[in-house]
């Protein structure tokens, strides 16, 4: 074991890693509550059951997910790098493609299936570093920020602390209601923990919360602490069932649902690939050893995740937390992996993590995510304005797609009016059809 993983050539043990294993999990354990409640558009009211996920069905798929990725991760690419579904692409998923667009979230399912498999391809192919390399720094960074941006607001949504105002569409909620308290009182657990730099901060911020709103009757008490893992049956498979209707999936608005999927963790894990394995020292000659593989890794958790009923599976910047804590192969990210398989024989707790539970993690990673705005380069207002409007129409529109698809379009525009045309890059123009064209058919 220690020769396949080469303890000594990274100068670690079994000790270290396993350490490193266990903070990277409890960094990233909030998405065994927070994926349920997203995807089962937990808090949302006034919408038929039928667009709801099964909460307990998708508690296990976050579950499996996260375990068959880290298990390739650290088996085949080696990397102290754990996978599980993705924040911002299960916002997506539920809030943009199933809550706004109305597709079935069976549907959904196979829009994620799909990215997988092209994202496989791609890796495959060595069409990856072309893809990533022809969309702009700054329109990279703005996805992602307003991903943050998009996600603070389902989060405030979520708790009530904002709420819809019939004179100016949002406003402040009732702040002295005793569940937005509780989502208030979390929220500032959270960032006292994570100014403290405590290890997992996110996920014991979570857990204080719940235990608080058990105290005070707020949230639903949970039969057992142990239980069987529940069935799938809900979820699983679901992914195969627009194949029996093929107007489904052959439309340009579900192209669009799959481009965002790729493109969103196209991004998000070259962008995590490379920031943990710096911290690591684990970058040779300025490339990434065995990042194809990695790559490839992130597909294939994606392609059983979708099996299994959760959203994209992707790279978490926690694992930076475990390689703080000593982790530099792939063993601890089989650790991390173990730990989520075990985590399914938790489920009754699921009904304590309430939206008012889930919201200050939602609104925390997101204001993390925001942090990429500092890589924009807003003084140059050609960049600056599809940058801009990228981020900021996400939470405005209440889609991540149409935030994207409107940057996208007016980026070429703004770069070819400041005589920058030969800076852009041919895809970018490909991308521009495909968004006018989103819009053309988004309307009927």
């Amino acid at each position: 074991m220690k020769k396949f993983f080469d303890f000594e050539a990274n100068g670690t043990n079994y000790r270290r890693e396993t350490i490193g294993g266990l903070t990277t999990f409890l960094s990233m354990a909030y998405i065994l509550a927070v994926n349920p409640s997203v995807l089962s558009l937990q808090g949302i009211e006034g919408i038929p059951e039928s667009m709801r996920m099964d909460m307990d069905a998708v508690f296990v798929a976050t579950a499996l997910a996260a375990f068959i990725g880290c298990l390739i991760m650290g088996l085949y690419a080696r990397y102290p790098i754990a996978l599980a579904p993705g924040m911002g692409l299960n916002a997506f998923f539920a809030f943009t493609v199933v809550l706004t667009m109305g597709i079935p979230w069976q549907t959904a399912l196979t829009g994620v299936l799909f990215s997988g498999v092209i994202f496989a391809l791609l890796t495959i192919s060595g069409l990856r570093e072309y893809v990533i390399n022809s969309i702009p720094m700054e329109m990279k960074m703005a996805v992602s920020a307003g991903i943050g941006f998009f996600i603070t607001f389902v989060g405030l949504q979520g708790a009530g602390i904002i709420v819809t105002n019939d004179a100016t569409l949002v406003g402040l909620g009732v702040l002295h209601d005793p569940k937005v308290l509780l989502a208030v009182a979390g929220l500032f657990i959270t960032a006292i923990l994570m100014a403290r730099r405590v290890p997992g901060a996110i996920f014991f911020g979570m857990i204080i919360t719940a235990i608080l709103g058990l105290l005070f009757g707020l949230v639903p008490r949970p039969e057992s602490f142990f239980g069987s893992v529940p069935s799938m049956e809900p979820t699983f498979g679901a992914a195969f069932e627009a194949f029996s209707n093929p107007s489904e999936i052959f439309n340009i608005q579900f192209l669009i649902v799959v481009l965002t999927f790729l493109f969103v963790d196209f991004f998000d894990t070259a962008g995590t690939l490379v920031g943990v394995a710096s911290q690591a020292n684990l970058i040779k000659d300025n490339k990434l050893p065995r990042g194809g593989r990695a790559l490839l890794s992130d597909s294939i958790a994606t392609i059983a995740g979708s099996i299994f009923g959760t959203s994209t599976t992707t790279s978490y910047v926690e694992s930076t937390a475990g390689v703080a804590a000593g982790a530099r192969t792939g063993f601890a990210s089989v650790v991390t992996g173990v730990l989520f398989l075990s985590a399914i024989f938790l489920s009754p707790l699921i009904v304590t993590f309430t939206s008012e539970v889930t919201a200050p993690a939602l609104i925390i990673v997101g204001a993390l995510m925001v942090s990429n705005l500092s890589k924009v380069r807003w003084d140059q207002f050609e960049v600056a304005v599809p940058a801009f409007l990228t981020m900021f129409m996400m939470p405005l529109t209440y889609s991540i797609a149409t935030g994207i698809a409107i940057g996208f379009v007016f980026y070429p525009i703004t770069m070819i009016m400041a005589g920058r045309r030969k800076e852009i890059h041919p895809i970018m123009y490909g991308l521009f059809v495909v968004f006018i064209l989103y819009f053309i058919f988004m309307t009927e």
